[in-house]
């Protein structure tokens, strides 16, 4: 009896093992993107914003494959990037020195110019 109940605990503890460690990781990776996010990281850490969304995207569809190592990987680099954009934002949002350049909205050059298309001669 006991020796079954041990069979039973050792198969499902081995199981589970990729999937819960995946969980972890993808969880705090998904909790330092989400705290990112809510300091406006996609404003004032763009670079670090991008590559911890990224991460994390990858880490989901590396665990929807079955590839348990490659979606580890993923979150945890997921994770770094995110808790470096947080960082980053919190003190560019303090010190305007540390905020990305701003970029005016794109706009085509001739319209930007103001110059006017020549008239079509018509015959």
């Amino acid at each position: 009896m006991v020796r079954t109940w041990v069979l039973a605990l050792a198969i499902v503890t081995t199981a589970c093992g990729p999937i819960a460690y995946v969980n972890q990781v993808t969880r705090k990776a998904s909790d330092s993107v989400e705290a990112a996010r809510q300091v406006q990281a996609d404003k004032y850490a763009p670079y670090w914003w991008t590559r911890a969304t990224q991460y994390l995207h990858q880490a989901r569809e590396k665990a929807a494959h079955s590839d348990f190592q490659g979606a580890n990987r993923f979150g945890r680099l997921a994770a770094e990037a995110g808790d470096k954009a947080h960082d980053e934002a919190i003190v560019a949002a303090k010190d305007p020195s540390k905020r990305p350049l701003e970029q005016g909205p794109p706009v085509a050059p001739a319209k930007d110019s103001g110059a006017v298309a020549p008239a079509k001669d018509t015959p």
